[in-house]
């Protein structure tokens, strides 16, 4: 390592240690709260732990002028081109129109020179397009609005998108799901940077909920009823996540709605946009997540009470939805200790 490597290295070091900067670009059409939702989350853990003090800045390529946001709010940057290396957190956030960013070849040559010295580099929602066009995410795993997902698939093969990801975390890149997710990435990096004792200070300030995993599906399963058009699918969607260890085969809940099983099956499909088994793994797999979460539940009750029945099944579920086991899944988001 040179010299002036070295010294960049030192330089990066005691900012880290100091006041860690984090930059936040944004683009005309912006997702308002994919900007202000992590801006709040740092500048709050500026004011509130004694021992924390981030320096945010919004930045654009534009820069010089009021940026009008989809809800109409203007907000001032400055330029991106200004912005001088390191920076310790780089955060791309989204936007409606993300074509004429992907395209902007001199917003892509500054997201890849600040990303070089950035410690981490993340985004929210659809600002994960501006990272894969920069071919930040080539070979890595990420996530965006559940919306573009099939987007991001299609247009960068080499990205490993997984679309039911809160956040996920790939060596030094982060990408979260779209709008409040960015809050829930944000905690994150609190907790990354000072420990989930400093994260919670932070959520409670903010009265939002710590504890949304990064592996929590971005739909929750509890949430689908309020989308059912018929009233039968609602009901069974309520009756559901308080009778996991029921049958919940298709011929069940058919008999459940007083429906055919192949027009229940059509009717839930077109109405919920999953699979009546997919559902009910769904469920029971934010029910296990809750349990992990919250409790010293051993995974086999955890299994039994979520209708798994065997901890083999449920670990099946989880490496299979979520790319990780129970076991590890309590040790990262586990809150009894």
């Amino acid at each position: 390592m040179s010299a002036i490597e070295k010294l960049g290295l030192e330089c990066r070091n005691e900012q880290t240690m100091s006041e860690p900067r984090v930059v936040i670009v944004t683009f005309p059409t912006a997702q308002i709260l994919d900007v202000t939702g992590p801006l709040e989350v740092f500048s709050s853990a500026s004011r509130f732990l004694p021992t924390v003090r981030y320096r945010t800045q919004v930045v654009s390529s534009r820069g010089g002028g009021p940026i009008v946001a989809s809800c109409g709010l203007e907000f001032a940057t400055t330029s991106i081109g200004a912005v001088r290396a390191p920076v310790d957190t780089l955060v791309v956030a989204g936007a409606e129109d993300m074509d004429a960013a992907c395209a902007d070849e001199d917003l892509l040559l500054n997201v890849r020179r600040l990303a070089r010295g950035a410690r981490r580099v993340t985004s929210v929602c659809s600002g994960a397009f501006v990272l894969a066009a920069a071919g930040l995410l080539d070979g890595r795993r990420a996530t965006t609005h559940w919306a573009d997902c099939h987007l991001l698939t299609r247009g960068y093969p080499t990205v490993t998108v997984e679309p039911d990801a809160i956040y996920v975390h790939d060596g030094n890149v982060w990408t979260s799901a779209g709008v409040t997710a960015g809050i829930d990435l944000a905690l994150a990096l609190v907790a990354d940077d000072h420990g989930r004792q400093a994260a919670a200070t932070v959520a409670r300030q903010l009265v939002v909920y710590l504890r949304r995993s990064g592996g929590q599906a971005q739909f929750s399963a509890l949430l689908a009823a309020q989308g059912a058009d018929s009233e039968p699918v609602r009901d069974l969607l309520s009756w559901l996540p308080d009778h996991l260890t029921h049958d919940l085969s298709v011929t069940a809940l058919a008999r459940q709605t007083n429906l055919s099983e192949r027009q229940f099956s059509r009717v839930f499909k077109s109405e919920v946009g999953i699979t009546p088994a997919d559902h009910v793994e769904a469920a029971r797999l934010e029910a296990a997540c809750g349990l992990l979460e919250t409790t010293l539940s051993s995974i086999e009750q955890v299994a039994r009470i979520c209708g798994f029945g065997t901890p083999e099944t449920m670990n099946r579920a989880f490496r299979r939805r979520l790319n990780t086991t129970p076991g590890d899944h309590r040790r990262h988001f586990g809150a009894v200790d």
